[in-house]
């Protein structure tokens, strides 16, 4: 296998789109050629004070450049945190304070070294350009880009035809965006699915600028742990990157077994052939030790893994459950899910809703091992899989999804 394959399987490994694919080729056969690393460009907004798996599927993928030899540039986004990303909301977002963006900055420092090969890793703030740029010169940089091309955006143009409010500021987030790459002179930017028009804009840009557009690649948006919407900390079904070892395990052991193969995929560069032909439960606790290895150390791996196998396996929840509830897929929405506590009361095991509702606010109800606080949580079962619901103290439920 020649060098230059053996870079582009681990690059695409996981990846939903490259655009151009023969431009990242001919970038990567240069760049080895030349013995010249490629500066490979990842932004993220400080918008939140920590950071989560979902975002560490950019990371992963900035590692796997950093382990191929090249540049890698953590691009912190507190100028365009000010603005607010536009990307997928209905309305205008609320613009964060400089305290705000600062504090979650030095956060997301903290916490990227937990992959990131510091030495080999370049933070840049985007204010560093864009607070010093005066009025003509955003004038200018505004002249680059068309508005009936910032129309083309899904929720710009969406948010049009509702005659719902965009703010001129909004313009602003994917041609600064777009500017940071000429500014950094990037050969690759990467992003979620969700970014894809503001990474084109730097394509475009830096071809308005005099240079080579940047190859693009977009990763997919990681699904929380219970399936369905895409991981996020307001919906509950997140794992965090500072969450305790015993608390990070057992939340890796509620995903499904599907959803345990994506995990695999985008958040570790074991091989998937051999996982899939592993039993489902020996690939989890392995993946599960492996996360909680790379965040909290191989030694609070190793005691996660032992404290899940006593708790869960030998004392806390029975080899006989109190009962076992079989789930149809009429039982179900349209998307394969159920609210948590429609799946509680249909254990039986509590005599009402309202009760099942009141204990799951007193966090009172576990499922795979995580306890749940959100009695408006909503939860993606597939089919063919098994779920284990604990209820208060002594009762126990296994939950059959009929195939």
């Amino acid at each position: 296998m020649s060098e230059l394959v053996r870079q582009i399987d681990l690059i695409l490994r996981g990846t939903v789109e490259v655009i151009q694919q023969a431009e990242l080729e001919s970038k990567l056969s240069r760049a080895l050629a030349a013995n010249r690393p490629l500066r490979i460009k990842a932004g993220f907004d400080p918008t939140a004070p920590d950071l989560h798996l979902g975002h560490t599927v950019l990371i992963h993928k900035l590692k796997h450049f950093q382990d191929l030899g090249h540049q890698v540039i953590f691009l912190i986004g507190d100028f365009t945190g000010m603005i607010g990303d536009p990307t997928g909301v209905s309305e205008t977002r609320r613009a964060l304070t400089k305290d705000q963006v600062r504090d979650n900055a030095t956060t997301y420092e903290r916490q990227i070294f937990k992959l990131l090969d510091p030495k080999r890793t370049t933070i840049e703030f985007n204010s560093r350009w864009m607070s010093t740029m005066s009025a003509a010169e955003l004038v200018e940089l505004a002249s680059h880009y068309r508005v009936a091309r910032m129309m083309e955006r899904d929720d710009f143009h969406k948010r049009y035809q509702e005659q719902k409010p965009i703010s001129v500021h909004e313009f602003l987030y994917p041609l600064v965006q777009g500017y940071d790459s000429v500014v950094l002179k990037a050969d690759v930017e990467l992003g979620g699915t969700d970014q894809k028009f503001n990474l084109l804009v730097g394509r475009d840009l830096q071809r308005d600028y005099g240079q080579e557009p940047q190859a693009v690649i977009t990763m997919p948006l990681l699904e929380g742990i219970f399936g369905g919407k895409k991981m996020s900390k307001s919906l509950g079904n997140y794992v965090g990157l500072e969450d305790p070892p015993s608390e990070m395990f057992g939340k890796i052991m509620s995903v499904s077994d599907e959803l345990m193969i994506r995990y695999y995929e985008v958040l570790t560069t074991e091989d998937l052939a051999s996982v899939k032909t592993s039993h489902p439960m020996e690939a989890k606790q392995s993946l599960a030790q492996h996360i909680v290895t790379l965040y909290h150390g191989q030694e609070a791996g190793r005691a996660a893994r032992e404290a899940f196998q006593l708790k869960f396996q030998e004392r806390e929840f029975p080899s006989e459950p109190d009962v076992r509830v079989k789930v149809a897929k009429d039982d179900l929405g349209a998307s394969g899910t159920i609210g948590l506590v429609d799946l509680v009361a249909m254990t039986k095991l509590l005599a009402s809703k309202s009760e099942a509702r009141r204990l799951v606010i007193q966090g009172g109800i576990e499922v795979e091992g995580v306890k749940q606080s959100d009695a408006n949580a909503v939860l993606t079962l597939n089919p063919g899989s098994t779920y284990r619901i604990k209820v208060g103290k002594r009762k126990f439920a296994l939950i059959e999804v009929l195939p």
